[in-house]
């Protein structure tokens, strides 16, 4: 395999999709996001697959979502659906294949950041979105910390200075 990917990861809001275009853009790779390569299998929006099929039938088809895109021949910027990190085969794809920046923010940051869209995330639909996004926050630490590489901290920066900081940490990882 030639270079590795540049693979993002961290909860809903950290700026995967947003951050990964602009580095894609950057780096003259193509751009994949795993929920709309879910999106794309299934047929269905992400809350759909939830709402209809359940989180362990959205969860297997992240799984492969993720293991097809780590397996690309082609050198990609991928983001993760913020729960991809919890399945095992998963981290050790992202790992294997590629370099991988957990983007961290805090929960109340995060929490003004999807507000915007609530009905696009499952797991906030009848929740207090600050609550949950804590209890993510706590539950899948450790996940994020085993799979990572490096960290980007993105409260409170734009989206271009999250891309900035992201494409430093990659320029100075081993090859």
């Amino acid at each position: 395999m030639g270079e590795r990917h540049l693979v993002l990861v961290g909860l809903m809001g950290a700026g995967k999709t947003s951050v990964g275009r602009r580095c894609a853009e950057r780096l003259a790779r193509p751009f994949v996001d795993t929920d709309e390569l879910v999106e794309t299998a299934t047929g269905m929006r992400v809350a759909e697959v939830f709402e209809t099929r359940g989180e362990e039938a959205f969860r297997a088809a992240e799984r492969t979502a993720v293991a097809d895109a780590a397996a690309s021949p082609e050198p990609l910027v991928i983001a993760c659906g913020g729960g991809a990190i919890l399945d095992p085969e998963s981290r050790r794809a992202m790992r294997a294949s590629g370099f991988v920046v957990w983007l961290r923010a805090s929960p109340e940051v995060l929490s003004a950041r999807v507000e915007r869209q609530p009905e696009t995330r499952p797991l906030l639909r009848g929740a207090q979105p600050a609550a949950t996004l804590e209890r993510l926050a706590i539950l899948r630490a450790d996940a994020y910390e085993a799979a990572a590489h490096a960290v980007v901290d993105t409260d409170h920066e734009t989206q271009d200075a999250v891309a900035d900081a992201v494409l430093e940490v990659f320029a100075g990882a081993p090859s």
